[in-house]
């Protein structure tokens, strides 16, 4: 299909009364697994705080896939990476104006609460993580189907499955008219948060090992954020021998397929290593594999088990992030033997990064050229084809799919 230039996207026309309500094209998830229904659906006007948008380009996240099969909340919106155009401002909203392009994020940035102050997370307290499928400000929906009326819930705070959306205006990122909305719509979510993992949260130093369990596009990010800061080795595992010779673009260096290994995936890292990775990642959103990546990890014990008897205290090293969303199991099991040397278990929710304050430098350096995004889409598709990239996930035959919402 002929993609649309970031410079030729129609700007939504100004409107006589803002507080229309809009009946447009949504992808509506009806119930777990269910193939998604293009519904004519009524998107409320912004509330104070809120913005609407006209999306332009969303990609499918691995989390969407996951929420769509084991969540109980329908009917449903999914979709939370995406970029668009800001159509109408609720009161109250000074940041935006009508005709700005953003780009969603599916936790937002207050700026004024205890948390957002503190430097110590990135996780606000008024617009962190939203479960329930409502709007943070009053817990209602703007969503409900044009037919009928019944309510639609969001997904994510953002529901970008949809031709427009309301968000908060903590859950929106300015950027420039000249960046390509159906590029960095990725920034949105899996790209930035791999980046951000290896950056932020790991901050992998110079000549260091490295290890990836899941080489999608999380994993793949992660692998590009360690190449970047000089890994010496960094090492990708997956379960799908197709995605071995394509993670070298992004930095891997040794890939190993668990189901060609006769003996644990963790003795192998080891043999490759001299004695574990200085880091490892588990991208997968299996907390047994978390368990794994810990034993894979750099640690004294197996090889200074005399001294460490002895009570002479010798401190690993090894890191594991974990940044995979389960399905089930959400419970972690490990041996507190793998702690006592110093390893380390560290979660990693968007990447640490602030997205209002952060992103912003995320998308200089996409357009620098100075980070991999484009290398990720490995599908442009209508919306209309939108149950087509859950099949493609599913059948683990993309990276990320771009959907357009306009031919």
């Amino acid at each position: 299909m002929s993609l649309p230039s970031s410079t030729s996207i129609e700007q939504p026309q100004p409107r006589v009364h803002d507080v229309d309500v809009i009946t447009c094209k949504a992808a509506v998830a009806w119930g777990a697994g269910q193939p998604l229904v293009i519904e004519q659906v009524n998107v409320s006007p912004p509330q104070p705080m809120e913005i609407r948008i006209k999306v332009v380009c969303t990609s499918l996240c691995r989390s969407d896939l996951s929420a769509w099969e084991s969540q109980t909340i329908f009917p449903r919106i999914f979709g939370h990476e995406a970029t668009g155009i800001v159509e109408s401002v609720g009161e109250g909203v000074t940041e935006f104006t009508q005709g700005d392009h953003v780009l969603t994020v599916f936790i937002g940035e207050c700026g004024k609460c205890r948390q957002c102050e503190s430097g110590k997370t990135n996780i606000c307290q008024l617009l962190g993580l939203e479960r329930r499928g409502l709007m943070h400000c009053d817990q209602r929906t703007r969503f409900s189907i044009n037919a009928t009326g019944e309510p639609v819930y969001h997904y994510c705070a953002v529901s970008s499955f949809s031709e427009y959306t309301v968000v908060h205006s903590g859950c929106a990122v300015k950027i420039s008219s000249l960046v390509p909305l159906e590029k960095v719509c990725l920034l949105s979510c899996g790209v930035a948060a791999g980046l951000g993992a290896a950056w932020n949260v790991a901050d992998i130093s110079d000549g260091s090992s490295v290890v990836i369990f899941g080489l999608g596009t999380v994993g793949l990010s992660v692998a590009q954020g360690a190449n970047l800061r000089g890994a010496s080795q960094i090492i990708g595992v997956d379960t799908n021998p197709e995605k071995g010779e394509n993670a070298k673009a992004f930095g891997i260096t040794e890939f190993i397929n668990p189901n060609d290994s006769k003996e644990p995936i963790q003795q192998v890292i080891k043999h490759l290593t001299g004695g574990g990775a200085d880091y490892s990642f588990e991208c997968i959103g299996d907390t047994g594999m978390v368990t794994t990546a810990l034993q894979a990890c750099c640690d004294f014990y197996s090889f200074h088990l005399a001294s460490f008897l002895s009570g002479v205290c010798l401190k690993g090293w090894g890191l594991t992030v974990t940044l995979g969303v389960p399905k089930v199991k959400p419970e972690i099991t490990a041996h507190y033997g793998a702690f006592l040397t110093g390893r380390t278990l560290k979660g990693s929710l968007f990447g640490g990064w602030k997205p209002k304050s952060d992103l912003p430098s995320l998308v200089e350096m996409y357009t620098k050229k100075e980070i991999q995004v484009d290398e990720y889409i490995s599908h442009n598709l209508p919306f209309e084809d939108v149950n087509k990239a859950f099949n493609l996930m599913l059948e683990g035959k993309c990276l990320r799919c771009v959907i357009h919402m306009e031919n």
